[in-house]
C-alpha cells in the first residue's frame, strides 16, 4: 500500500469478530497472540483499528472506560499496535490522537514502553509512575503470612467489588465482574469474616498472570501470591508497582526474576486515583 494512502484510511470500531486479525497483528509485531486477553478486552472495552484494504489491520488499541458509563472517570489505552509493514509512518500518533479527541475531558491512563513513551509524552502525556514486570516459578518458602486465604465463590462478589472500586478510586464491575469466566484463580485475603484483600491469575500463554492484586498491606498480597501459585503448575507473571519494594524483593527471593520496567502515564490527570498502597498489580497493563 502506498504510503500516501494511510491517512485516508478510516479508523472505526473494533469487536469481538475482529478477535483473529488483532491476534494476526499481535503476533505480526513480535508478541504472542493472546487471544484470551483480547478476547476479554474487546468485550469489557473499546476496540478501535485501522483496515489494511490488503487484507488483516494496519493498526489497533483499546480503551477501557471505568466509573458512569456517560462521564467514565478515568480510562485505560492497552494493545496499541501498528503493522510491522506500517511502521514508523504516523500510524500509531494518528490513531492515539484519534483516542485523545474521542474521549474529551475523560482522564486517561497507560503503561509505556520504552519505545512508545516518546509518542505519549508528545501527546501530552506524564510519567506518574513504574511497575516492574516480573516472571518465574514461584518456589514456597521462609515465614508463610499468618492471612486466611481462600477460593472466592459467588457470594463473595459483592464485597470484592465494593472493596475493589475504593481502592481502584472507580467503578469496574465491568472488569471485575467478568473475572471468574476470565480467571482460572480468584482468591481472597479475610480477617474475621471481613474482606481485607483480593487476586485473580489468568492464563496467558504458558504462565498465568496476577492481577488484579489488591491488597491490605504488604503480608496479605504475600499471602495471596502464595495461595495462587500453590494452585498451578505455570509460572507466574505478574506487574508491580514499585513504590511496593518490600512486595517486589519478596517475590524475588521467591524466585521470580525482573523481565522489564513499564511507565505508568497520565493524561488530563496528575495521578491516578484511589489507594495506591492496596494496589499492587493491575489486571493487566493493557487495561491501565
Amino acid at each position: 500500500m502506498p504510503t500516501s494512502s494511510l491517512p485516508a484510511l478510516p479508523i472505526r470500531r473494533l469487536t469481538l469478530r475482529d478477535l483473529t486479525a488483532c491476534a494476526d497483528l499481535s503476533e505480526d509485531r513480535g508478541w504472542p497472540r493472546e487471544e484470551h486477553k483480547w478476547g476479554f478486552l474487546l468485550a469489557a472495552g473499546k476496540g478501535y483499528g485501522i483496515d489494511d484494504p490488503g487484507g488483516g489491520l494496519v493498526s489497533a488499541c483499546v480503551v477501557t472506560a471505568y466509573g458512569p458509563q456517560d462521564r467514565p472517570d478515568l480510562a485505560g489505552i492497552g494493545m496499541v499496535l501498528v503493522a510491522e509493514r506500517h511502521a514508523r509512518q504516523g500510524v500509531g500518533r494518528r490513531l492515539m490522537r484519534h483516542i485523545v479527541s474521542a474521549m474529551g475531558t475523560t482522564p486517561l491512563t497507560l503503561h509505556a514502553t520504552p519505545y512508545g513513551r516518546p509518542l505519549y509524552e508528545e501527546l501530552g502525556f506524564k510519567v506518574t509512575g513504574r511497575a516492574e514486570m516480573l516472571r518465574g516459578r514461584f518456589v514456597p518458602g521462609g515465614r508463610r503470612p499468618e492471612v486466611v486465604t481462600r477460593a472466592a465463590t459467588a457470594e463473595d462478589l459483592t464485597a470484592i467489588l465494593r472493596l475493589d472500586e475504593e481502592v481502584f478510586g472507580a467503578d469496574r464491575t465491568h472488569i471485575v465482574a467478568r473475572l471468574p469466566a476470565f480467571a482460572d484463580h480468584l482468591h481472597i485475603a479475610e480477617e474475621s469474616g471481613r474482606l481485607t484483600g483480593y487476586a485473580a491469575a489468568w492464563p496467558n500463554m504458558e504462565t498465568h498472570v496476577v492481577g488484579p492484586l489488591i491488597a491490605r498491606d504488604t503480608r496479605t498480597a504475600q499471602a495471596l501470591i502464595a495461595s495462587i501459585a500453590a494452585r498451578t503448575d505455570r509460572p507466574l507473571r505478574t506487574d508491580i508497582d514499585v513504590r511496593h519494594e518490600e512486595m517486589v524483593a519478596w517475590m524475588k527471593e521467591r524466585g521470580l526474576a525482573s523481565v522489564a520496567f513499564n511507565a505508568v502515564m497520565t493524561y488530563g490527570v496528575p495521578e491516578l486515583p484511589g489507594d495506591w498502597t492496596r494496589r499492587f498489580a493491575p489486571v493487566t497493563v493493557a487495561a491501565g
